[in-house]
């Protein structure tokens, strides 16, 4: 490919190009999914990859999360397309290469996605909540398999993608300092397409273990099962599934609106406050940096003494 026709791929809106980049990049099927779809949509429109002003345009007028996704979107493909450019840059072809550059370095910066700023009220359960949430769950099928479910959720801190992903053969078990073997799970590919090893408790691994004979098979099946309305084990679990277990039983003792992401920043909270290391917990969370983690811990608002302690209100 030369250099113009790496800039006929902008130009000419070349669907398959930019999806193409999409499912070669480094990331959860779920994000690529998002991705594509953003993608996808915006083309739907009729209006142009090729145009900055189109995509501002358009963008302005979406939720936050669409703005969100079709911008990282533009980003990996216009980085895939800028790594064509400069692959193929000859003396000849150096200004229409600049030119190319200066254009996808545009389309990065006309998607406008504002942070959030300020301190967000966040949830997540106590120790009493949690060992309450578990009872919740009954000794039938359905029961064990939301004990599972909720076990990872809470107990390891995965992701709802990161569980519907997780087979049995994850579970892996490796010697402790005191030679005593401890059981980990090797989850794949999390967000950032990065690999960690997460201890987790006896309890745990032997209830997945449980859960593993229930489903049967050759020991390399996925962990999370559908059950269907005539309760027969499935193959596999969609994250809203996942969804609908977090919140039947936050409801069961009484909290609305529960969700996975809350049970996730329940582990590290619950981590953090019986002294586990912030480095320890950033990295079991697959966080690439700590101030991830401390956005999740909440660390700059103080729930112990504060200011309304002191103000003599009686």
């Amino acid at each position: 490919m030369t250099t113009p026709d790496s800039l006929a791929v902008l130009e000419n809106d070349a669907q398959s190009y930019y999806l193409a980049a999409i499912e070669r990049a480094p990331l959860a099927a779920t994000t690529k999914a998002q991705y594509k779809k953003a993608i996808t949509h915006y083309l739907e429109t009729g209006r142009s990859l090729a145009d900055s002003d189109d995509l501002a345009d358009y963008a302005i007028q979406r939720p936050k999360s669409t703005r969100s996704f079709l911008k990282a979107a533009i980003k990996l493909v216009t980085g895939k397309m800028a790594i064509d450019l400069k692959g193929q840059a000859t003396p000849a072809n150096i200004s229409a290469t600049q030119a190319g550059l200066y254009r996808l370095e545009a389309l990065t910066s006309a998607i406008q996605v504002q942070s959030e700023k300020g301190v967000k009220a966040h949830t997540w359960l106590s120790q009493k909540q949690v060992k309450d949430i578990m009872l919740t769950c009954g000794d039938d099928l359905q029961g064990v398999r939301d004990w599972v479910i909720l076990g990872l959720l809470l107990g390891a801190g995965l992701r709802r993608e990161e569980l519907t992903t997780l087979r049995f053969t994850d579970l892996v078990e490796m010697p402790g300092k005191n030679g005593k073997p401890r059981v980990v799970l090797a989850v794949k590919g999390g967000k950032g397409a990065k690999d960690r090893l997460i201890p987790i408790k006896p309890i745990l691994a032997e209830r997945i273990h449980a859960w593993q004979h229930k489903v049967g098979g050759s020991g390399d099946e996925l962990v999370g099962r559908s059950l269907g309305r005539a309760k027969v084990i499935g193959d596999s679990i969609s994250t809203i599934g996942i969804f609908g277990i977090v919140r039947k039983h936050g409801e069961s003792i009484g909290i609305t609106g529960l969700d996975p992401h809350d049970c996730r920043r329940t582990y590290a909270q619950l981590g953090y406050e019986a002294g586990c290391p912030l480095t320890q917990i950033s990295k079991l969370l697959g966080h690439s940096n700590i101030a991830t983690t401390q956005r999740y811990l909440n660390l700059e608002l103080d729930l112990e003494v504060t200011v309304s302690d002191f103000i003599p209100l009686e």
